[in-house]
């Protein structure tokens, strides 16, 4: 096991009824900005809920935050606050809403100049203004993490960057799963497989002698497995929902990266494809996590044939038969949850392979676990999805 240092200071609140905690989880004299995306919690009674747990707060809203947050919304988000005074933020909605709250709390305790700095490792943030959640949508894990993603039109081409920081992580976490319960089918299977990858990207990457870290991963993705047809079938079945929710929290809370090497590829090549062709996130992870593994079958292949064994419980056969079969499982379990694996079923193009190098090329990334895949690897997976 490699070196780590781990922190994580979210407080988390799960389970019903738990939006009433609020008024003890935010300070009664804050001036409070409540940031949400398009109405849905408005549709499906969180906005309510949240208004009359805050009724003795001075509270702003700000509304219309898109999935992969723009940069010049969350701009105009930062004009409210200053304009209004605002010290405290309050994020309702999924991963996009609290990413963009995120910046947003930097951004207004930021003197130096653009905020776009920030995902561009010009600078990092050093203070924030604090900031809570209201989770309405399980998959990124940003509410129990200190990461955001934030897209921006640059010189005519979108761009979709990360930026991290101890600042922005959030002082609470009001997880209730029956907010979850209205959530369309494409946004559940959406939040399983987001959370599927992160388990993924930490996970199957190199032996590192941490088998106490590779058996939380593993739980926590046969219990995505088990809980996905569940929930699909019956939306609004508690116990499904409230599994589905904690192991989107725990993916990606840092954890089960302590002291193993982690891969992202899939991540860094999915956000060039949404930037590109405007995908939703996790239909790019479903789409290029499977070529990632052909790819790396090799480099991979301890840990390929741990998976198969003890998560998708395949002992018989050879190891490249095994190998194989583990990653057509989890193509099978990408498609139960109506994702395309190709790039045809997602209407990509075939000149997506020189697109997303030349743009990784651009700010010479290297990727994987290994950090020795370039912008040709990058094209030799995207193209295998063509296959």
């Amino acid at each position: 096991m490699e070196n780590f240092t781990y922190y994580n200071p979210v407080r988390m609140l799960f389970g019903r009824g738990t939006i009433r905690e609020l008024p003890r989880l935010i300070p009664p004299s804050a001036r409070v900005l409540l940031v949400y995306g398009g109405g849905s919690i408005k549709r499906n009674g969180v906005y309510r809920q949240v208004q009359a747990a805050l009724a003795g707060c001075r509270l702003e809203e700000f509304g219309g935050i898109e999935p992969n947050p723009r940069y010049e919304t969350c701009l105009q988000a930062v004009a409210r606050a200053r304009a209004a005074k605002i010290d405290f933020l309050l994020a309702a909605g999924g991963g996009s809403v609290l990413d963009a709250v995120k910046f947003v709390a930097a951004a207004l305790l930021y003197p130096a100049g653009d905020p776009w700095d920030f995902l561009m490792g010009r600078a990092a943030p050093r203070a924030a203004v604090p900031l809570g959640c209201v989770l309405t949508l399980p998959a990124t894990g940003s509410e129990m993490n200190n990461g955001a993603v934030i897209s921006r039109l640059c010189g005519g081409r979108m761009e979709k960057l990360f930026f991290a920081s101890d600042c922005v992580f959030p002082v609470f976490s009001v997880l209730d799963p029956e907010t979850t319960f209205s959530l369309p089918p494409r946004q559940t299977a959406n939040g399983i497989v987001d959370a599927f990858v992160h388990v993924m990207e930490q996970y199957l990457t190199c032996p590192a002698a941490a088998p106490l870290q590779d058996r939380q991963a593993e739980a926590l993705l046969a219990t995505l497995m088990e809980e996905a047809p569940k929930v699909m079938r019956q939306p609004e079945d508690y116990a499904a929902r409230a599994n589905i929710m904690w192991c989107a929290a725990q993916a990606l809370n840092g954890l089960i990266g302590c002291g193993v090497r982690q891969d992202w590829t899939a991540h860094a090549i999915g956000h060039e494809l949404t930037a590109l062709y405007g995908l939703d996130h996790a239909r790019t992870l479903a789409l290029i996590w499977p070529c990632v593994l052909r790819h790396q079958l090799r480099r991979k292949r301890a840990k390929l044939l741990q998976y198969a064994e003890r998560v998708l419980g395949l002992r018989d056969g050879g190891a490249d038969e095994r190998m194989c079969r583990a990653i057509s499982q989890t193509v099978a379990f990408f498609r139960s949850l109506g994702m395309g694996t190709t790039l045809a079923e997602c209407g990509v193009p075939a000149t997506a392979p020189a697109a997303v190098a030349e743009r990784l090329a651009a700010r010479q990334v290297q990727l994987g676990e290994h950090g020795d895949l370039d912008a040709a690897a990058a094209a030799e997976i995207v193209a295998l999805a063509g296959v």
